[in-house]
Formats: C-alpha cells, sequence, structure tokens
C-alpha cells in the first residue's frame, strides 16, 4: 500500500474532489480508491479528515428508477407518522422527541 499524499485544508491541487463536491458535480467515486487526504488542523483534537478523489476517474451518478422513488417516498411518509397518536404530522417527526410535537407537549397545547 502507497502512502497517500496529504494536503492542508484549502490547497489541494486541481483535480481531487470529496464525495460531496463530486455529488454536486453529479458524480460519484465509481469504485476508485482514495487518491489523496485532505486535513484541516485543529488545536486541541487531531486533524479534521477529509478523503478526496480524483475527479478524470469519478463516473456519473446512477438515476433513479420508479422503484427507488417509490421507497423513498415510502420512506418519507412513514417518517411523518406519529408513533403515538397514528396521527400524520404533517412534516418529519424529530428523532429528539420520537413522537409529533402535540403528544410530546399536550400542556402548552391545552393552555394555547
Amino acid at each position: 500500500m502507497s502512502k497517500l499524499p496529504v494536503y492542508r485544508w484549502r490547497l489541494a491541487p486541481d483535480g481531487y474532489a470529496t464525495v460531496r463536491q463530486l455529488r454536486a458535480m453529479e458524480l460519484r467515486p465509481g469504485g476508485q480508491d482514495v487518491a489523496a487526504v485532505l486535513e484541516r488542523p485543529r488545536r486541541r483534537r487531531g486533524p479534521l479528515v477529509a478523503y478526496l478523489y480524483r475527479i478524470d476517474q469519478a463516473k456519473p451518478v446512477r438515476p433513479m428508477t420508479p422503484a427507488k422513488w417509490a421507497a423513498l417516498t415510502k420512506a418519507n411518509a412513514a417518517q411523518q407518522v406519529c408513533p403515538n397518536c397514528k396521527n400524520d404530522a404533517g412534516y418529519r417527526i424529530p428523532a429528539s422527541l420520537g413522537m409529533c410535537v402535540t403528544c410530546a407537549y399536550p400542556e402548552e397545547q391545552c393552555a394555547a
């Protein structure tokens, strides 16, 4: 295994991108290995690390199939149903509450 080049934050040469940057360009790593490492120093802990991939070896993002769209729609709809009252909240239920706001804070709903 060869040692990967390490670049400082914001000093990586052109032709490299992170996964998020590739996605913004509608690309994906496409099975390629990490080409370089980007490090952002921090004072009290180890550096933040980001992995870089070569843009010229990236592949286009695969298009969503109708089955994937249906599964995504179903998953999003399931996150809007309150497990406590079984009603559709109309928004994504916060994981921190685990139920809709009306069920989480019933005393505030009565006062209003």
